[in-house]
């Protein structure tokens, strides 16, 4: 559910010619597989949402994360809406949302009527903050709010601390809606990222893991959770020979092309994770050896690596992440700071908010670094060149 902004070539810091190969933070992996999935569709001819592709694709990502049931969907926004809608969020309820993440997941929120209320997060991880979440649900309950649900974000592919969120959640009697958006191939203590809450989404923006360009899907052991949402994906149009309607619907299934693409990624998924854990552990290598940085998240073995972000300490460093931001932009490699929270965002400022500071920290040091499982060898030394050179240059 991210985007990420592809800038134009920029001009080296020498002040020589633009630079026509920019280095791109996570770009698509698509190759000649995804090209024959797709002929394959196009001879198909079936390009409704019954035809074969799109149930296909549902079938091999439920059982590839092994979970009951899954639904494709046109974004892991409108996943997000309907998981959301499925379990209850809308007037007078509130949902709790972690406060770092991407926009999307507050808006799917927004659009179901219901209230999001921030929740700040753990320093160490990016995940939300369990021990202010307990805190929280007592908070609300005592306000005599309705708690529709507890958001998760599964932040750069590592998965929320479900060991204690869940038991929490069990008994307040609020259910989890896992958004898994950047975390598909993931695992916590062995089960796969998306399984943890009632239902889970995912995304297949053109950046994340595996992509279909554009697309999403919810997950789900509940028969008739996926039943309402899949109603309610195809404009909740009624089953009769012609066009009735109870509910109010929207237009979110997953184009079968689509489909057929995200069929050719998820072949490929384990391979893409083991490119980009590759870049990870070598991200880790060089900033073990400079004092005052760190990488987020690290140690964890079922994270997906979806995006590697080093978090540095100014006043150990002698210099900011942004600097070194600035550094690589000068040899055309993209990256951007954590999420700026959603309590800082101008659309959200009004909003409740239970905060430590975490998060607005990490938006202040952090660095998210190119991790793409498409970057060719000698755009990785590029980077790394480009790190080495900057850290050369402050010793």
């Amino acid at each position: 559910m991210d985007l990420i902004h592809h800038r134009p070539p920029v001009a080296p810091r020498s002040g020589g010619p633009a630079v026509t190969d920019p280095v791109f933070l996570s770009p698509p992996d698509i190759g000649e597989l995804e090209e024959s999935y797709l002929l394959r569709a196009i001879r198909g001819g079936r390009f409704d949402p019954d035809g074969p592709e799109l149930g296909a694709f549902e079938r091999e990502l439920a059982a590839r994360v092994e979970v009951g049931y899954a639904l494709g969907l046109s974004s892991g926004t409108a996943a997000l809406h309907l998981a959301l809608l499925a379990v209850g969020a809308g007037p007078g309820t509130v949902v709790v949302v972690p406060t770092l993440t991407f926009a999307a997941t507050a808006n799917a929120v927004t659009y179901t009527g219901a209230e999001p209320v921030f929740l700040d997060c753990e320093a160490s991880t990016g995940n939300l903050d369990v021990d202010l979440l307990s805190d929280l649900l007592g908070r609300l309950a005592d306000a005599g709010r309705r708690v529709a649900a507890v958001l998760t974000v599964d932040i750069n592919g590592r998965c929320a601390d479900y060991d204690r969120l869940l038991p929490l959640c069990a008994a307040a009697g609020v259910p989890v809606v896992e958004d898994a958006a950047q975390a598909l191939g993931s695992t916590y203590r062995g089960r796969c990222a998306g399984t943890f809450g009632r239902v889970g989404i995912y995304s297949f923006s053109h950046n994340k893991i595996m992509t279909t360009t554009g697309g999403g899907m919810v997950v789900s052991d509940d028969p008739a959770l996926i039943a309402r949402a899949r109603h309610l994906a195809t404009q909740a149009r009624e089953p009769v020979p012609h066009y009735e309607h109870r509910d109010v619907g929207y237009n979110y299934r997953l184009s079968t092309l689509l489909a057929a693409l995200g069929r050719a990624q998820l072949t490929r998924l384990d391979t893409m994770i083991a490119r980009r854990r590759a870049l990870r552990e070598r991200y880790e290598r060089l900033f073990a050896t400079v004092p005052g940085t760190r990488i987020l998240g690290t140690g964890d073995p079922g994270s997906n690596c979806w995006l590697t972000s080093v978090v540095v300490d100014p006043e150990r460093t002698g210099w900011q992440a942004s600097r070194l931001a600035e550094h690589l932009a000068g040899h055309g490699v993209e990256c951007r700071p954590m999420w700026k929270p959603m309590h800082r965002q101008p659309v959200y400022a009004d909003r409740q908010a239970a905060l430590t500071g975490a998060a607005d920290l990490l938006f202040a040091t952090s660095l998210s670094l190119p991790s793409g499982s498409a970057l060719t060898d000698d755009q990785v030394e590029r980077v790394f060149a480009g790190i080495t050179e900057f850290l050369a240059e402050r010793r």
